[in-house]
């Protein structure tokens, strides 16, 4: 493999997980809002949250490219208040990869809580634990595989996102080019199906392993909770 190739290989691993670890903890909050409460605009805020799942990719970078670009109006603030700029760089790639996966993984935390038993939970309020501490030693815990899931799927999404990508942080070489985005110049450039195939490979052949590995984890944390036997 050529530099370059590697380089965008580092990049979108970079990539991925940086984007992960952003929308985690978002994630897990909106999946636990969504499982747990019951409160007027629901269903709104749930399409919201789905929206990048329909959307075309563009529009979601084009969307924060405008908010975020160094003349958005937050984007704008962080490079007038600390000289932080976003658009173009590889924390944009991270940001739109974040974007895109934050649905799956809603999802599969989500389907993880409302399978929790809740007579567990109120079990354990009857004897006097707060709402955060049922939520942090029985909720989470026996959600654990669902979390688990969906962090792999956000992860595989962000190493295949392109469209918000290239929107948001463009296709620098060495900056903000990942595996997507290489593919797609190789494609462009004569001589070049050589490295992409290479790269379609190895972009299988990780998003391949990310999975085997998630089902795999999923159901050892199954057994080890006492889920499945």
């Amino acid at each position: 493999m050529s530099s370059a190739e590697w380089s965008a290989l580092s990049l979108s691993l970079q990539v991925a997980l940086w984007s992960m670890l952003i929308m985690l903890l978002p994630g897990i909050a909106c999946a636990a809002l969504l499982a747990r409460k019951q409160f007027p605009g629901k269903a709104l805020i749930d399409a919201i949250i789905h929206l990048p799942l329909v959307l075309p990719p563009v529009v979601v970078g084009y969307v924060l490219l405008l908010s975020l670009g160094r003349h958005g109006w937050l984007g704008g603030f962080f490079y007038d208040t600390w000289g932080i700029e976003i658009a173009f760089t590889w924390k944009a790639a991270a940001i739109a990869s974040a974007f895109m996966g934050f649905p799956l993984l809603v999802r599969a935390v989500r389907l993880a809580m409302e399978l929790v038993d809740r007579r567990l939970e109120q079990a354990a309020r009857t004897l006097g634990a707060s709402p955060w501490r049922v939520f942090l030693t029985i909720t989470l815990p026996l959600a654990l595989p669902g979390v688990l899931t969906g962090m792999v799927l956000a992860f595989a999404r962000s190493l295949g996102e392109f469209g918000a990508t290239i929107t948001f942080a463009g296709n620098i070489e060495g900056m903000t080019r990942t595996l997507p985005s290489a593919i797609y110049t190789y494609t462009q450039t004569p001589g070049g199906d050589g490295p992409a195939l290479r790269l379609v490979c190895i972009s299988i052949a990780i998003s391949l392993a990310a999975l085997v590995a998630s089902e795999l984890s999923a159901r050892w944390l199954s057994r080890r909770i006492g889920l499945a036997s």
